[in-house]
């Protein structure tokens, strides 16, 4: 398989989705998921008990349809004037309205916002699970005009519970005034009423002020209005807050001052209506008193004149014509008050009213006829008549208004008074804890998911393989040799300063699979044109050193005389695990000031020596470069049986091509999870450039994992006792 076949089979495999992997991603992350699941439901369980507890109280109205009933046969079409159809959405928006809200906003003080003084977030949880809950009670607080609007906030501070004294703090702790309880403190232009307090000497309450408007806009945040089913003229009001009584007793008001208003605005129709009439009466009866007396002296002064019998006749159908256009008259002064000329109702009291007049006219174009004297009592007697029946009409309306006035009841009826639940609507502890563990848990998944998107380490050999490479060695992570890192890197004081696994543990699998590289690696290296081992890698922290050192030892022991060589001359450490000092090394031999015999070093293991990198010079590559390190090789090769060349990363530095010219046989250190393929594809294109083969790989610190396709196997032998 070509290189670039292998990329291509890499590309389309890539685009799979394995639901097998992404079940094994999750395995493997399930200390990470049940971590932060725990995690956020017990940050769940803590924010449902310290959260303050919200109650709800509510209401029920029933809003009928304005008509008159029974008030019809009394009062005949003035029962119905005043019928109007009521719809709740325009109830509901009443209800809400600053007219309805500022009463209760006035009596209940919500301009002023008294809270105790709290540990921010968790204090009041906290207080309030202890049953340690201090009160105050503020009927009044006033600030100077200049501070109005400012959202200035200030504290009450206790000074001596037993007197039951305190003192108002401004915002830099300076005393503005100091009062006791039930009395009226005031101080250039503050004013502050206490009713009471229940808190210990020192407790503190943040006090500020808000406008009407701002109030008003809180109740309607926190009252709800809703009309039970669909047209039935229920509505429900409720009301969530802190306080248990005190919400009740916010929705009883409001619930009242509704009903108030509907009363007062049904019976103010008819008041109206009533003044309007009273208003006519003295002149009505002043007009009838002045027709009787001119009847009377007219009378007087053309002694007793009968009237014929065609104007008696005449004379009641004038009356009635009066009396029929005085009602009109009556009701187009109601009638205005709803509607506008254009509408029909108005329109048809226009055109009877048209009639009647012309009516009128004729009979008195008839009048005309009859000769002086008739005519003149028949115009009186009907100005008496009439005058008479509008003045009767006027105290039976006056009386009729007055019934109405006096029974007038609204089109509202308070069902249910606000009454509060006894278990809070909020917070919902156990949907807050139900939701906060799903919530965790999906992030962790989340999390595990993207880091494995993101994260393009190879955790496979196959991956390898595909690249064109062989692997020849699985190296398993030694739990051993982490645990020695971990304590080096925190310094611990009991921490040993040196540790070779092949002798501190040899029955590790680390070094079983390095033994089997030992194997694999003697077949490799027969064609080779030399018996030197360069051991590199495409970056940094992948191992390449352990691999090295300690392949070296489980070689040795085999009874090979090794030489391992430390050719990172920027950050080699290969002295480190054999105790060894980093002084006249590899560099101080290439520069000429040690001796080949000084530079290598024995080790505590049998048939091995290292020479270490010695001082760090400023020209690494051009030191390799040198004749001498060629000659140092050859001497090397002759003189035992393998040699191992310590390099440092190929991608990072060129020190590797050029000591790889001088190798018969390189091998490429990879790390599980760490170094992607691309990244291993490119170290080995840079060593290609340079002519060097890259035999292959050594897959170091290959854990267990579910998502991983490829394991190994460790079984434990015991020696039989005889």
């Amino acid at each position: 398989m070509t290189t670039q076949q292998a990329k291509q089979r890499l590309n389309v495999a890539s685009d799979e989705i394995d639901l097998g992997k992404l079940f094994a991603l999750l395995i493997d992350g399930k200390w990470i998921i049940l971590f932060a699941t725990v995690i956020f439901a017990i940050a769940g369980i803590a924010f449902s008990l310290l959260s303050t507890p919200i109650y709800k109280a509510d209401a029920l109205i029933q809003i009928e349809e304005k008509s008159s009933g029974g008030m019809s046969a009394i009062v005949g079409d003035m029962g119905s004037l005043f019928a109007q159809e009521s719809s709740a959405t325009t109830e509901i928006e009443i209800i809400k309205s600053r007219m309805i809200l500022t009463d209760t906003v006035d009596k209940f003080n919500l301009t002023t916002i008294v809270e105790p003084d709290y540990f921010p977030i968790v204090g009041k949880g906290i207080s309030r699970l202890l049953g340690s809950q201090q009160t105050i009670e503020v009927s009044q607080f006033e600030e100077p005009n200049h501070n109005l609007g400012l959202g200035l906030s200030y504290q009450i501070i206790i000074t001596d519970a037993d007197k039951q004294a305190y003192q108002l703090l401004d915002q830099d702790e300076n005393v503005i005034l100091s009062g006791s309880v039930g009395k009226l403190a005031k101080s250039d232009g503050y004013k502050l009423f206490v009713s009471q307090f229940d808190a210990d000497v020192g407790a503190r309450f943040n006090i500020s002020k808000r406008s009407s408007l701002e109030a008003i806009q809180w109740l309607k945040d926190n009252l709800s209005i809703s009309e039970r089913g669909k047209q039935t003229g229920i509505v429900e009001l409720s009301f969530v807050g802190k306080d248990r009584a005190k919400i009740q007793a916010i929705l009883n008001d409001i619930s009242q001052n509704y009903f108030l208003q509907n009363v007062k605005r049904n019976s103010a129709e008819a008041e109206k209506s009533l003044a309007f009439l009273k208003g006519h009466l003295p002149s009505v009866k002043t007009e009838l008193n002045s027709a009787e007396n001119q009847l009377n002296t007219y009378r007087q002064d053309n002694e007793s004149i009968d009237l014929s019998l065609e104007a008696k006749s005449t004379l009641e159908v004038m009356v009635k014509l009066e009396a029929q256009l005085n009602e009109l008259t009556f009701k187009e002064s109601e009638i205005s008050q709803r509607f506008t000329t254009d509408h029909p109702a108005y329109k048809s009291l226009l055109d009877k009213r048209q009639v009647l007049l012309e009516e009128k006219e004729r009979l008195n174009n008839q009048v005309q006829k009859l000769p002086k004297t008739q005519r003149e009592i028949l115009r009186m007697t009907r100005d008496v008549e009439v005058n008479q029946q509008i003045y009767i009409q006027l105290l039976n309306k006056v009386q009729e208004l007055s019934i109405i006035k006096a029974s007038t009841v609204g089109n509202v009826r308070i069902l249910d008074s606000a009454q509060t639940f006894d278990r809070a609507v909020k917070p919902k502890k156990a949907l807050i804890v139900v939701l906060t563990t799903l919530l965790g848990g999906m992030l962790s998944v989340a999390y595990v998911l993207l880091r494995a998107a993101f994260h393009k380490g190879v955790e496979n050999p196959q991956e390898i393989e595909e690249l064109g490479l062989p692997v020849y060695a699985s190296v398993p992570k030694s739990i051993l040799q982490s645990e020695f890192i971990s304590k080096q890197k925190r310094k611990l004081k009991n921490t040993q300063t040196k540790m070779l696994l092949a002798e501190s543990n040899p029955l590790d699998l680390s070094i079983e699979a390095l033994r089997g590289l030992r194997t694999s690696l003697h077949f490799a290296m027969l064609e080779a044109k030399n018996n030197v081992l360069m051991i590199s890698g495409p970056a940094p922290n992948i191992g390449k050193t352990f691999v090295s050192i300690n392949f070296s030892a489980v070689v040795a022991k085999s009874g090979q005389k090794v030489l391992l060589i430390d050719a990172d001359l920027r950050k080699g450490y290969l002295h480190q695990p054999f105790g060894l000092e980093n002084q006249k090394g590899l560099s101080d031999y290439l520069i000429g000031s040690a001796d080949i015999d000084v530079a290598v070093k024995n080790t505590d293991v049998e048939n091995m020596h290292i020479i270490t990198r010695g001082k760090t010079p400023p020209n690494p590559s051009e030191l390799l470069m040198h004749q001498r390190f060629t000659e140092l090789v050859e001497w090397a090769s002759q003189n035992y049986d393998l040699v191992i060349i310590d390099t440092p990363p190929v991608l990072a530095v060129t020190d590797p091509s050029i000591v790889g010219r001088h190798a018969g046989t390189t091998l490429m250190v990879a790390r599980f999870g760490v170094n992607s393929a691309k990244e291993i594809d490119a170290a080995r294109s840079r060593f290609e450039h340079s002519g060097i083969d890259v035999k292959g790989v050594i897959f170091n610190a290959v854990e267990k994992k579910a998502s991983s396709d490829y394991g190994y196997y460790s079984y434990e032998y015991k020696s039989e006792e005889v």
